[in-house]
């Protein structure tokens, strides 16, 4: 396959510039941490090197260097379709060069050869109880492939180190490969009365899963898949899921290992659950007012919501200092394709009235939206109405850098995650002595 070769082709190099910054500049101070860095999260620490992706402040997620109006300007697409084939987005995060079609066509079909799942994960997420959460059904899908996996096959068979990555890019592609049919098998389940559609070898990847949910003939919601996939595939390393997954594959975990981790960890409210919150406050606001506000009317409420301490999901970025470009990606495509749906009316109209609110109210350093504000209205607005599910199309899409990730370390050997952690008297000790 072209991948192997495109990443195999750029280890020296990338090799001898991490060992030139090592050996040259190896004492050099990137950041010092404060107490309240301590206690608050390592937020914003540079702990970690990723040349995937990197968040910039004032332009969003960059993949591989390019913005997200970018990737979905450059990437390759079908003819008739809006969005651009997942496929294409693999292949750059993998191989850092922006792919033809056929590359991206490439890595469709490899997925397409490699989708088959294995019976008896259908067979444990059967005997979940019923009223499981999508995500532990999910991550326990993932799990259950370990038995699968090359690299640990290969390691125990003594397979040098610099190898490693050649087996971490075949779990990764095969575990990609399926996470459309897991995905859509999870929703069916739940919310569809158990009916299964077979994966259409004739579609790309996020058309299949559309297929396989029963939306095979709507060509805007595969669209909006492909969409979906695209924007929530990486967000840099520091965030909670791919931390978490680096961290669990450091120790030279395999990938189903590391990116069922990286699940755990977007399952929680503080991260990838973020969006199901999000479409539960627009859809009360919709019922408290029985339809759409008027502009004073929704300012009156957001105002006396903010007033009474709580707080409004999806806006605000630990990062960002600007609109989220993957909310901007989406409120395009709504605008272009549901511009009269009244949930998507009102998370416009929040937009609009609610970044002033919050700069006036001063207790957030953004006051712009996240994906998350927007990501519920879309699904919604197609019927996929079940917003337990949605961590699980993120899910889907983030595994893609997680594996990217996971490939990328192994190939650059980077050494299992060990920080140190001090004591509460230990720092009264260090500070009262400063």
């Amino acid at each position: 396959m072209e991948m192997f070769d495109r990443i195999s082709s750029q280890m020296a190099g990338w090799r001898e510039r991490i060992a030139s910054l090592k050996e040259e500049h190896g004492s050099y101070k990137v950041s010092e941490i404060t107490v309240e860095q301590l206690y608050t999260g390592i937020r914003g620490v540079a702990i970690n090197v990723s040349d995937i992706s990197y968040v910039d402040p004032h332009e969003g997620i960059r993949l591989r260097g390019y913005t997200i109006p970018e990737i979905i300007d450059a990437l390759p697409r079908l003819n008739g379709t809006e969005i651009p084939l997942v496929g294409g987005l693999y292949y750059l995060l993998m191989t850092n060069k922006m792919p033809t079609l056929k590359d991206a066509l490439e890595v469709e079909n490899e997925w397409n050869q490699r989708n088959r799942v294995p019976d008896y994960v259908f067979d444990v997420i059967r005997r979940l109880p019923t009223d499981a959460h999508p995500m532990a059904m999910f991550s326990i899908a993932l799990l259950a492939q370990q038995n699968e996996s090359v690299f640990t096959k290969k390691y125990d068979e003594g397979v040098p180190k610099t190898d490693y990555w050649k087996y971490y890019l075949e779990d990764s592609l095969n575990l990609t490969a399926r996470l459309p049919v897991i995905g859509a098998f999870i929703y069916n389940l739940k919310f569809r009365q158990g009916e299964i559609i077979p994966p259409d070898p004739s579609l790309d990847w996020g058309a299949n899963f559309a297929h396989m949910i029963g939306k095979g003939e709507d060509k805007e919601y595969q669209d909006l898949a492909r969409l979906f996939f695209i924007l929530h595939s990486d967000h840099e390393s520091g965030n909670v899921s791919a931390h978490a997954s680096h961290l669990v594959g450091s120790a030279l975990s395999d990938v189903y290992y590391a990116s069922s981790a990286g699940i755990n960890g977007l399952a929680g409210p503080l991260h990838g659950l973020a969006n199901q919150e999000c479409l539960k406050w627009l859809l009360e606001l919709q019922a408290a007012f029985h339809g759409l506000p008027t502009r004073p009317q929704l300012e009156k409420y957001l105002s006396d919501y903010l007033n009474s301490n709580k707080v409004i999901p999806g806006y605000g970025h630990a990062v960002l200092r600007v609109t989220d470009p993957r909310f901007t990606a989406q409120l395009e495509f709504g605008k272009a394709h549901m511009p009269d749906d009244e949930l998507f009316k009102l998370v416009s109209l929040v937009y609009e009235c609610l970044p002033p609110i919050l700069m006036k109210n001063g207790k957030v350093k953004n006051p712009l939206p996240n994906v998350d504000a927007i990501n519920g209205v879309m699904q919604y607005h197609y019927g996929v109405q079940e917003y337990e599910f949605y961590t699980v199309l993120f899910g889907i899409g983030r595994i893609l850098g997680l594996t990217s990730h996971a490939v990328w370390a192994r190939a650059l050997g980077k050494p299992i995650e060990r920080p140190k952690s001090l004591t509460t008297r230990m720092l009264e000790d260090m500070v009262s002595a400063s």
